[in-house]
This record gives C-alpha cells, sequence and structure tokens, in this order.
C-alpha cells in the first residue's frame, strides 16, 4: 500500500488526482492542511509519497510549491493532470432562496467568477479545500451556507448538488506533480523511459545568459515546455529560472544538461519521469463530459 501526502481534505481534487494517478493500487492518503505538511511527511517517513499541485490553466502557476518542491530535498517522479470541473451544494435542506454565504479554496472562487457576479447576494469567503469546505458545512450543519467542489465530494458528505459546471472555462485543468524522497524514486517510475524533465538554475546577471541555455538546450533537441522565474529573496533583480523540457533521447537531455552546467549556477535537476500524454487529458475529458 502507498501512502499518499496531499493538501486537502477526502474528495478534494488532490484526492482524485492521487487515486486515479495510482488507479488500481491500494492508497492510504495523509490529508494535510497545508503544502508544508505534505514535505514534511516526506521528511518525516521517506516512503510517503506527496501530490501537489502547481499550475491551473486558468490561474497560473503555484509559485510557493516552486520554492516548497526546490528546498525540499524530493524529486518529482510523475505528473498528473486533471480536468476540474466545479459544482455549488448545500445542506439537503437548503435552497437557492436560503444561501447567503459561499465557501471554497480561493483558487476555485476565481475560477467561478463569472457564477458569483450573478449571485452577488451570496458572500464569497475562502477556505483552505474544496472538499474542505463542504465537509465543514455538512458536518456543522451550517444553514444558508453553500460549498463550490467537485461533484464527487458533494456526494461523499451528503449535500446536495445545485448546480454543476460552475467553472467560468469548461477547458480547466490542474497539473499535479508526483513527489518523493530520492531514495525511493527508482521504485515509483522506470528512469530510463523518462521523457520530461524539470531543472531549476539561477544565471549570471549578463546580457544573453538565458538566450545561450535556450540556444544549446535547442541545439540537443530539447523541448521547453515551460519556463517559471522566481526572484532570489537578498539578491535584487536576480532570479531562480524554473524549467520544463521533453526529449525523446534520454541520453541527448542528459548531454545538453552538462553543456548548460558551466552557463548557469546553481542548477539542480528536480525530476526526470514521464510526461502526461495530450491522449490521456483527450479521455479524461470525454468521460467527464
Amino acid at each position: 500500500m502507498k501512502r499518499i501526502a496531499i493538501q486537502g481534505s477526502v474528495g478534494s481534487f488532490h484526492d482524485i488526482a492521487a487515486h486515479q494517478y495510482f488507479e488500481g493500487e491500494q492508497i492510504q492518503l495523509i490529508c494535510c492542511q497545508t503544502f508544508e505538511q505534505v514535505f514534511e511527511n516526506i521528511k518525516r517517513d521517506p516512503t510517503v509519497i506527496g501530490m501537489l499541485a502547481i499550475e491551473n490553466t486558468i490561474a497560473g502557476s503555484l509559485l510557493h510549491n516552486y520554492e516548497l518542491l526546490r528546498n525540499s530535498g524530493t524529486t518529482i517522479v510523475g505528473e498528473h493532470k486533471l480536468h476540474i470541473e466545479h459544482c455549488v451544494c448545500c445542506l439537503p435542506e437548503d435552497s437557492w432562496e436560503t444561501l447567503n454565504e459561499i465557501h471554497s479554496h480561493p483558487v476555485a472562487l476565481m475560477q467561478c467568477r463569472g457564477f458569483l457576479a450573478n449571485h452577488p447576494d451570496m458572500k464569497a469567503v475562502e477556505a483552505s479545500d474544496t472538499a474542505g469546505a463542504a465537509k465543514m458545512i455538512a458536518e456543522g450543519k451550517c444553514r444558508g451556507w453553500a460549498a463550490i467542489c467537485n461533484a464527487s465530494a458533494a456526494q461523499l458528505y451528503e449535500m446536495k448538488v445545485l448546480e454543476n459546471s460552475i467553472e467560468d472555462n469548461k477547458h480547466n485543468f490542474t497539473r499535479f506533480l508526483v513527489v518523493s524522497n530520492p531514495n525511493k524514486a527508482d521504485f515509483l517510475r522506470p528512469i530510463e523511459k523518462a521523457d520530461k524533465a524539470s531543472l531549476v538554475f539561477s544565471l549570471p546577471h549578463e546580457e544573453g545568459s538565458l538566450s545561450q541555455v535556450l540556444s544549446i538546450l535547442y541545439f540537443y533537441k530539447i523541448n521547453l515546455t515551460k519556463i517559471q522565474s522566481l526572484p532570489i529573496i537578498g539578491r535584487e533583480w536576480e532570479y531562480m529560472f524554473y524549467v520544463d523540457v521533453t526529449f525523446d533521447s534520454l541520453t541527448r537531455y542528459r548531454q545538453g544538461v552538462d553543456a548548460i552546467i558551466p552557463l548557469t549556477r546553481e542548477l539542480k535537476v528536480i525530476g526526470e519521469y514521464n510526461e502526461y500524454g495530450k491522449q490521456q487529458l483527450a479521455v479524461q475529458a470525454g468521460q467527464e463530459a
């Protein structure tokens, strides 16, 4: 049995992503209030695996998680992309006419701005988790309160779904990373089949330093799929660059990394793993349509 640390409650999108990624396997969830606690669990018990959201097609990157990942000493062993659908739910005895507050994670609230704009009489209240908001309302018997969460969470906590698919954009996906202690990584993914990697590095504050790195990656036929910069605290106008790349040859990719090392500072490979494919996304979205 695999023990998976997630941020959020049972029924959350992290829970759904974990069960989909480890489909067919027995897993035990460790539900955490914060992403910091996810990494604390891995540090305390090296057999624990972490599942954490890293970016959303609407809300963008979760910048704090990049820093947590770099400082944690863990390695990325996989990724999962989940189609995000939100519903609004309440206690069975409530209705549209009795609701005055709606609770959810701030990202979920942002993804449903159109719905909230059409219900100005309901006060939007931030919660630490989508499923956690439904659980709080159900267990506290909070009359007049609604939650925005996935419909499966509403069903789990015996809430009444008032409306489904309330997100503004129906092509709403979140990318999750699967992380582990480096000593356990080889048991979780076949490194020889890796076709994607995540790197982090800083650069000299010199003209053209980033373009040189990108040119070398291009020369080695390494495809840049994402680049995210974050300021280095205490070093004004200097940045860490978090880069995702894909490749057809693991050997050529590693030659490319060796070639950019002299041009970078503090380069660290934070994961080599399999890319989540477009075909898998299409199947997932079709199943939920």
